[in-house]
């Protein structure tokens, strides 16, 4: 791990202490779990419906679950059970540098929670991840077993990231983190899902589809239009939530 990964990679926010499940009205339920390394962890679980589908989502590389409290809120409530959580030195889990590996650990930690703690069978469980989260969840869908992958606003690797943002200048070099997600596609068999807005300026559409051409069939293309790097749901509306949940429900019904 490179010390510039601190300042170039990770982005955590402090935690804020307020009660999040009246202000969300949501049923957050407090999860406190370690990750495959022995770093704890927090995180919300939502549970919808009895055998409904369950989301694991890995977040992005900025801020902390509290940001992703609006978004969990519109899944929960198209009937799908979610688990968000923070990665090491992210919110309320143990301060610990984040590095790439840790982040792994991390996004195996949450996946153990859900399969021996919950008892939810891999075959109803998806792996979501969003622009560095994706790259955590294509990982994670390499080592566990899942129902189907989606990947949303991601990109190859950081060295792919890197180019197009200092003009082709070798930045990566400096760094320790790879995100080479561009590897794991090739190598999962289970449905994927790459979801990407038209107007990201943080990871161009071209990059996105770099992922979505990498991976091997059964593998579905969504571009989102207008929309940017963080806003995709906000954007996309009831027709990304259909189709999400269309996505989802024929994966696991599989």
């Amino acid at each position: 791990m490179s010390i510039l990964d601190q300042f170039f990679v990770y982005y955590p926010k402090p935690w804020q202490d307020r009660d999040w499940a009246r202000i969300s009205g949501l049923p957050l339920e407090d999860v406190w779990f370690q990750s495959g390394d022995g770093v704890r962890l927090f995180g919300w679980y939502v549970e919808s419906r009895v055998n409904q589908p369950v989301l694991l989502w890995c977040h992005g590389n900025a801020g902390n679950i509290i940001h992703r409290l609006d978004n969990m809120g519109y899944l929960y409530r198209m009937g799908l059970s979610v688990f968000v959580f923070d990665y090491r030195g992210y919110g309320k889990s143990q301060k610990y540098d984040p590095s790439e590996d840790g982040l792994y650990q991390d996004a195996i930690g949450a996946y153990d929670w859900l399969t021996r703690v919950r008892k939810i069978p891999p075959a109803r469980l998806c792996l979501f991840g969003r622009s560095l989260g994706a790259a955590v969840a294509g990982e994670l869908a390499v080592r566990r077993p899942a129902a189907a992958l989606i990947v949303e606003s991601s990109f190859p690797s950081i060295e792919a990231v890197a180019r197009h943002h200092y003009a082709g200048l070798p930045v990566h070099w400096f760094l320790g983190a790879r995100f080479r997600l561009i590897d794991r596609m090739p190598l999962l068999s289970l449905p994927k899902l790459v979801i990407h807005g038209d107007r990201d300026d943080i990871i161009p559409l071209a990059l996105g589809r770099q992922v979505y051409e990498a991976a091997k069939a059964p593998k579905d293309w969504y571009v989102i239009a207008g929309a940017g790097h963080n806003d995709t749901y906000q954007v996309g509306g009831d027709a990304y939530f259909r189709r999400l949940g269309e996505f989802i429900a024929n994966a696991v019904a599989m």
